[in-house]
């Protein structure tokens, strides 16, 4: 079992910057994918990001040149440097992980979640 737990969430004005971090509880190992994703009130949830364990990422549409997803596997986090933030943008952000054979997709069906930080742009 793996535990995640994301910080860094907050308020920010349009055109601002935040970072996201998501800290496990134990190293994941090779074949681990870890995703960002983002549910909007009224909206259904959606990948933002992944990042596998050779570091490659993947970026939806309307995040890309603005999101960066890294990871730091010394102290098993990963973490969404998010800027020029805008007012779409705002959601809840979860964190969320899984094994895959296959690589890591935007659309894949995780199987740890975060309890989630809000992000807020106005």
């Amino acid at each position: 079992h793996v535990q995640l737990v994301e910080s860094g969430g907050g308020s920010v004005q349009a055109g601002g910057s935040l970072r996201l971090s998501c800290v496990a509880s134990r190293s994941l190992y090779s074949g681990a994918c870890v995703g960002w994703l983002r549910q909007a009130p009224g909206k259904e949830r959606e990948g933002v990001a992944a990042i596998d364990s050779d570091g490659i990422a993947n970026y939806a549409d309307p995040v890309k040149g603005r999101f960066t997803i890294s990871k730091d596997s010394a102290n098993n986090t990963v973490n969404l440097m998010m800027n020029n933030l805008k007012l779409e943008d705002t959601a809840m952000y979860y964190c969320a992980a899984t094994y895959s054979a296959y690589g890591c997709s935007l659309y894949m069906t995780y199987t740890y979640w975060g309890q989630g930080t809000q992000v807020t742009v106005s």
